[in-house]
């Protein structure tokens, strides 16, 4: 898969929404996922999200080069450090975690990621990345150290979207967390979305059909799940 970012400004331009799942390799067994396999393969998915907030990075290149051999779809890292980058994806999420104020994930995995991916051919998506408020402490916030940004303050939500979007990141990504209990607001959404002009992803906390599609209608250009298809792999099928 080439031009996974181009793909993505057509589908933004053409108003096409877009969906991924995310799948957390420290809990998968490359044995065990023909099951998986078929019910994505089933899914609405147009994009296959890989990552973790403290996988090792122990057998994600056999896992993807699993799925990939039976799964036609751009498969892109979603790292939460430099150990979860494999060659056998088409793409990264170079993120930067623009809601917290932790060195280490503003730019220190980032230096330390370079060596590593000069050694590979995965398109590099730069990344602005934006913990909200969810109810909950979810993993993200456990492992980074870093707070969530308020979400009741859309305002300055907004502001760090933009600042992203200045310092030149090319997509948003407005994450409730893994396991979060309330979902990004849809207000929220909606405000970043009309006041920035690149793909803005949203995921943290959708459980349902209807959430994704209330997500779509607020702005979100791609909508990411991954707990609640994890844990009932016939979501799409309900």
């Amino acid at each position: 898969m080439k031009n996974i970012y181009q793909q993505l400004l057509n589908s933004k331009a053409k108003d096409e929404k877009l969906l991924a799942i995310l799948l957390d390799p420290d809990k998968l067994v490359v044995e065990n996922i023909s099951h998986l396999i078929l019910k994505i393969n089933q899914s609405p998915a147009t994009h296959i999200f890989v990552g973790g907030s403290s996988f090792d990075g122990t057998h994600l290149d056999e896992l993807i080069t699993e799925l990939k051999s039976k799964i036609n779809l751009p498969f892109l890292l979603f790292p939460g450090n430099p150990s979860q980058i494999s060659d056998k994806a088409d793409g990264i999420l170079f993120l930067t975690l623009l809601s917290g104020r932790n060195p280490d994930y503003l730019i220190e995995h980032q230096v330390n990621a370079v060596p590593i991916l000069n050694k590979t051919n995965l398109e590099v998506i730069s990344t602005g990345y934006i913990l909200i408020e969810s109810g909950n402490e979810t993993a993200v916030e456990r492992v980074s150290k870093t707070k969530p940004l308020d979400r009741n303050n859309h305002e300055y939500v907004l502001q760090t979207a933009q600042a992203g979007k200045f310092i030149g990141n090319k997509l948003i990504y407005l994450e409730a967390g893994s396991g979060a209990k309330l979902s990004v607001p849809n207000e929220m959404i909606s405000m970043v979305s009309k006041n920035i002009n690149i793909p803005l992803i949203v995921g943290g906390g959708i459980r349902s059909k209807h959430e994704i599609e209330n997500a779509f209608k607020a702005g979100a250009d791609l909508v990411v799940i991954g707990t609640v298809f994890e844990n009932d792999n016939d979501f799409f099928n309900s």
